[in-house]
């Protein structure tokens, strides 16, 4: 049997409170046998899908950073995720896809996926998530070059708004090496290749 993950915080009591207080305003019987506990789930559902406010991605990548000498390009692709359009407060979500060239320092393969976690446990938009994870790579590894491109539909533009299903919005993002063409290049091939 699964172990529920256990939601702690000071707000969750604060955080139910207003989730009662909307199931009412728009128009249910917040005392509804099946809503009752609503409330209580959707507080700790909001609280996991923003944890990402609680960690720190620098620390994750810091305590897997290895003095190794190898200089060529690392690709960790197809990284799922899943996060929260800071507009409508609707899920996003895709796969992420990281590469850096190592400078005298690698790390440990999980820890990018984990910062991928990190940024996209936040309230988002995907523009900023490709950007975070790319800097804070690039800071706390300090290598050669990063590049990060991110593919993702997004429920707003899914169920309300233009109703399109099957739009997927890509972004990018780089340093270093990857400022070269080439090298770009090569990253791109290497992870459509399926």
């Amino acid at each position: 049997m699964l172990d529920k993950e256990e939601v702690n915080s000071p707000h969750l009591e604060e955080l139910m409170g207003h989730y009662h207080s909307i199931i009412s305003l728009l128009g249910e019987d917040a005392q509804r046998e099946g809503l009752l506990k609503t409330p209580e789930r959707v507080a700790k559902a909001m609280l996991t899908l923003t944890k990402g406010y609680t960690m720190n991605p620098h620390e994750v990548l810091s305590s897997a950073k290895f003095k190794e000498e190898y200089s060529q390009m690392v690709i960790v692709k197809d990284i799922d995720f899943f996060s929260l359009c800071e507009h409508h407060m609707l899920p996003f979500y895709g796969k992420v896809h990281v590469a850096y060239i190592p400078n005298g320092y690698i790390t440990g393969l999980s820890k990018i996926a984990r910062v991928v976690d990190i940024f996209s446990h936040r309230l988002q938009v995907q523009e900023r998530m490709t950007l975070q994870i790319k800097e804070c790579i690039q800071q706390t590894l300090n290598p050669l070059g990063v590049m990060v491109v991110v593919e993702a539909k997004h429920m707003c533009m899914q169920m309300r708004g233009v109703e399109k299903q099957n739009s997927i919005t890509t972004t990018s993002d780089f340093t270093g090496a990857f400022n070269q063409a080439k090298t770009r290049e090569e990253f791109m091939n290497l992870i459509m290749h399926k």
